[in-house]
C-alpha cells in the first residue's frame, strides 16, 4: 500500500518476470494480466489528471516497463503451456502499427502452426517490412509456397546497398528449391554458394547440404556433410537427429550412443539427443524404449518430424499400426517434400494389407514430388505387393535404375523381383554392378543369397562376411552364414546344435530381460501417449 500505482505496475510486471524465468508460466500469466489491469488504472488517472505533477512524473513513466512487451511476455507464457489460441488472441489485440518485429513473428509461427496461412504470410512479410535481412523469416515465406522471386523482391533495396550481400539472392533461390522438393537444384545451388569465400565452411548451409543429401537419397554424402559441420561446431545439436538415423541404419550403433551421449551432455533441452537415443532403441529391436524416447522428443518440439517418425515407426513394429497412421501423417502435414514420411505411411498400410490404400498414396507422392529415382521406386514397392502389377513395378524399377543405377533401394527391389522369377544370374549381374562404386550390408547380403541358389558357396560366404563386418547385428546375413556352414558339414551341424540347445536357456534369459524392460517402458510410454 506504500507504493505508487506506477511502482504497483512496476513490481507485478518483475514478479511475472521472476516467475516465467521459474517456468511458472500459469501464475506469470495470472500476474502479468494484473499488472495490465493496474497499468490501464493508471492510464484513466493520468487522464483525469494530466498537470498534476507533469514534469516529474515524465522520467518515471519512460522506465515503466512497456505494456506491449508485457503482451508479449503472456503469449510466451501461453506458447509454452501449449495453448496456441491463447497466445494468438492476445497478439491479435495489438494494434498493427504497434507490433514489434518479433511480435509479428510470433504470430507469423503461431498463424502456421494454426493453419492460417495467409495470416502467417502478412505477418512474416511486416518483419520482413520492418527486418529485410531476417532469415528466418524469408524460410518462413518460402515454406508458405510464396515464390522465391517475389521473396527477394523484397530484400532487393538492403542488397543493393549494403556491399558483399550479393551472396543472399542466391541463398533465398537455394531455399526456394529446398521447399519445392528440388532437391537436385538446391544442392548444386548451395554447393555454388559454399564455394563462395564468404561462406565456406559455413556450417549453417553445411547442416542443409547434409539434409538435402538425405532428402535426395545420398546416404553416404550426407553422413560425410553432417561430420564437416560437426567438425567445426562440436556444440551443433541443429540435423544431429537425422545424423544419428543414419548411422543406425548403416549399423554403426557403437556410433550412434557416442553421439546421442554427446548430446545429452550438450543440452537434454531439445529433441535431437532423444531422438538419437530413440534410433540406437529401435535398430536394437528394443522397441518400447524407441517408443518412449521418440515420445519424449515430440513433447519437446512437437515440430520435429525424426521424433514422429521414430514413434510412428516403433508403434507400427509393435502392431499398432493405426497409431503409427497418425504419427506418420503429421509428419507429412509438417515436412510435405520428404519422401521418408510417405515411405512410413506406406508401410503402414501394407502391414494392414490395405493396399489400395498404399497405391492411392504412392501414386499422389509420384504426381507431387515428381518422376524421380525415388518415388519410381517407392510406387513399383506397393506394385509389388499386388500379383496383378508385376510387369508395371519392373517396368518403375528400370527406369529408377537408369536415372540412377546406384540407388539402393531400387536395386534391392529390383533383385527381389529377378529372386522371385528365379533369374539369379540377372540378378548377381545387377548387384555386381550396384557394388561397383559403393559398399552396403543389404546389397552384400542379397548377392550371398543369390549365390548360395546357383551353389558358389564360398564367393556367397565371402559376401555375407563383408556383409557383417559393415553391420555385426545383421541377423540374416548371420543365418545365411549359418545355414552355409550346417550344409557344408553334417556331423559338426549336429554338435553345433547339441551347444546351442545348451546355451538356449541363456538367450531366452536375455529375452526375458528384454520383454520385462519393454513392459517397463511401455508403462512410462503411456504417460507421453500423443492424442
Amino acid at each position: 500500500e506504500l507504493f505508487s500505482p506506477s511502482q504497483k505496475y512496476q513490481l507485478l510486471v518483475y514478479h511475472a518476470d521472476s516467475l516465467f524465468h521459474d517456468k511458472e508460466y500459469r501464475n506469470a500469466v495470472s500476474k502479468y494480466t494484473m499488472a495490465l489491469q493496474q497499468k490501464k488504472a493508471l492510464s484513466k488517472t493520468s487522464k483525469v489528471r494530466p498537470s498534476t505533477g507533469n514534469a516529474a512524473s515524465t522520467p518515471q513513466s519512460q522506465c515503466l516497463p512497456s505494456e506491449i512487451e508485457v503482451k508479449y511476455k503472456m503469449a510466451e507464457c501461453y506458447t509454452m503451456l501449449k495453448q496456441d489460441k491463447d497466445a494468438i488472441a492476445i497478439l491479435d489485440g495489438i494494434p498493427s502499427r504497434q507490433r514489434t518485429p518479433k511480435i509479428n513473428m510470433m504470430l507469423a509461427n503461431l498463424y502456421k502452426k494454426a493453419g492460417q496461412e495467409r495470416s502467417s504470410v502478412t505477418s512474416y512479410k511486416e518483419v520482413l517490412r520492418q527486418c529485410p535481412l531476417a532469415l528466418d523469416a524469408i524460410l518462413g515465406l518460402l515454406s508458405l509456397s510464396v515464390k522465391g522471386a517475389e521473396v527477394a523482391s523484397m530484400t532487393i533495396n538492403i542488397i543493393q546497398s549494403i556491399p558483399n550481400l550479393d551472396w543472399l539472392s542466391v541463398w533465398i533461390k537455394a531455399y526456394a528449391f529446398v521447399h519445392t522438393g528440388d532437391n537436385t537444384r538446391a544442392i548444386n545451388t548451395i554447393c555454388s554458394l559454399e564455394k563462395k569465400s564468404l561462406l565456406r565452411d559455413n556450417v549453417d548451409l553445411l547442416g542443409s547440404l547434409a539434409d538435402l543429401y538425405f532428402r535426395a537419397g545420398d546416404n553416404k554424402n550426407s553422413i560425410l556433410k553432417f561430420e564437416q559441420a560437426q567438425m567445426l561446431d562440436p556444440y551443433l545439436i541443429k540435423g544431429m537427429d537425422v545424423y544419428g538415423y543414419l548411422l543406425a541404419r548403416e549399423g554403426r550403433l557403437e556410433d550412434v550412443e557416442n553421439l546421442g551421449c554427446r548430446l545429452f551432455n550438450i543440452s537434454d533441452q531439445h529433441a535431437e539427443p532423444w531422438v538419437v537415443s530413440g534410433c540406437h532403441s529401435f535398430y536394437s529391436k528394443r522397441y518400447s524404449r524407441a517408443l518412449y524416447l521418440g515420445a519424449k522428443a515430440i513433447q519437446l518440439n512437437s515440430n520435429s518430424v525424426q521424433a514422429l517418425l521414430l514413434k510412428g515407426a516403433a508403434l507400427r513394429n509393435m502392431g499398432r499400426v493405426q497409431e503409427a497412421i497418425i504419427h506418420f501423417r503429421e509428419a507429412i502435414r509438417l515436412a510435405p517434400c520428404r519422401l521418408d514420411c510417405y515411405e512410413g505411411l506406406i508401410e503402414c498400410y501394407l502391414a494392414s494389407n490395405s493396399i489400395r490404400e498404399a497405391m492411392v498414396m504412392a501414386n499422389n507422392v509420384y504426381k507431387t514430388l515428381g518422376a524421380n529415382a525415388q518415388t519410381l521406386t517407392l510406387l513399383a514397392t506397393v506394385c509389388l505387393e499386388d500379383p496383378v502389377t508385376q510387369e508395371k513395378a519392373k517396368t518403375l524399377l528400370d527406369k529408377a535404375l537408369t536415372q540412377r543405377p546406384d540407388y539402393i533401394k531400387a536395386v534391392v527391389k529390383k533383385a527381389e523381383l529377378l529372386s522371385r522369377e528365379q533369374k539369379y544370374e540377372d540378378g548377381i549381374a545387377l548387384l555386381r554392378n550396384a557394388l561397383a562404386n559403393q559398399s552396403d550390408c543389404v546389397l552384400h547380403r542379397i548377392l550371398g543369397d543369390f549365390l548360395v541358389a546357383v551353389n558358389e558357396y564360398q564367393e556367397a560366404m565371402d559376401q555375407y562376411s563383408i556383409a557383417l563386418s559393415l553391420d555385426p547385428n545383421d541377423q540374416k546375413s548371420l543365418e545365411g552364414m549359418q545355414k552355409m556352414e550346417k550344409e557344408e558339414s553334417p556331423t559338426d551341424a549336429t554338435q553345433e546344435e547339441d551347444v546351442d540347445d545348451m546355451e538356449g536357456s541363456g538367450e531366452e534369459g536375455d529375452l526375458e530381460g528384454s520383454d520385462s524392460e519393454a513392459a517397463q517402458w511401455a508403462d512410462q510410454e503411456q504417460w507421453f501417449g500423443m492424442q
